[in-house]
């Protein structure tokens, strides 16, 4: 089976940098990909995406060398596995709060007796190669996102769960149910406090502490501060203010 090239990175303690697709366009996940990326995640919960543009854009992402990766819509274990089947090679899930949804995530992500997974990899089979189901276990990432107050009270007992590989904070939902307005998380101290929890004890137990950042500075900062896997930015932020900058240069 192809290797997941994330966990060498991860084990050799390499930063990896995740681009996030949320323009369903298989084109602009190609020339995003392009980029020299580690990772190019489907954003299929916030993204304008279905699932028929979603296999596209995994597509797309497997003729470069980032690993294929979903941001699932939720916690719904027949759409993850789908993904997994359309060649997804991760799995960030949103708004993992308890042990129990994490052990469900895990489940969705792994073949049995691993977990519950339907065999029907499809596309999995074409992008992992035809021994996928020997060794999809080991290679498939599992991220569980963090970001409500309950997962911060259940931290411990999300991260111990058997077969996960990580998470993923997202600081906005985080910020909000805190309660403080979106982009809070280098300002206030409480959200400050809870990122800085998340990462240290992912980092304890030698799993993958990522975090969705605004842009390449934010990005970096979290990379000094010991986070493991940073997105800086997503495609559609950034399209708009490459454009912006530029209209603005033309106007003078």
């Amino acid at each position: 089976m192809r290797p997941n090239t994330l966990r060498a990175l991860h084990r050799a303690k390499t930063p990896i940098i995740n681009a996030w697709l949320s323009i369903p366009s298989a084109y602009a996940a190609e020339v995003v990909a392009h980029q020299d990326f580690d990772a190019a995640t489907v954003d299929m919960q916030h993204g304008m995406m279905g699932f028929s543009e979603a296999v596209a854009m995994l597509q797309a992402i497997s003729t470069t060398r980032a690993i294929p990766m979903v941001r699932s819509p939720g916690l719904d274990g027949p759409q993850i596995m789908r993904l997994l089947d359309a060649g997804a090679y991760g799995v960030i899930c949103p708004m993992i709060s308890t042990r129990a949804e994490a052990e469900a995530l895990v489940s969705a992500c792994r073949y049995p007796p691993a977990g519950r997974r339907s065999f029907g990899p499809s596309r999995g089979l074409l992008y992992g190669g035809g021994n996928y189901f020997a060794h999809a276990n080991d290679e498939i990432l599992v991220l569980a996102m963090i970001e409500t107050q309950q997962a911060l009270d259940n931290l411990d007992a999300i991260l111990d769960t058997p077969g996960l590989d990580g998470i993923y904070v997202g600081p906005n939902d985080l910020a909000i149910e805190l309660g403080c307005a979106p982009k809070a998380e280098h300002d206030n101290p409480a959200v400050i406090a809870a990122v800085e929890r998340a990462r240290a004890a992912a980092v304890k137990r030698g799993k993958i502490a990522g975090i969705f950042c605004s842009d390449g500075p934010a990005a970096r900062m979290r990379l000094q501060q010991g986070f493991d896997l940073v997105t800086p930015g997503n495609d559609a932020a950034m399209l708009r203010g490459a454009l912006a900058a530029a209209v603005a240069t033309a106007r003078g």
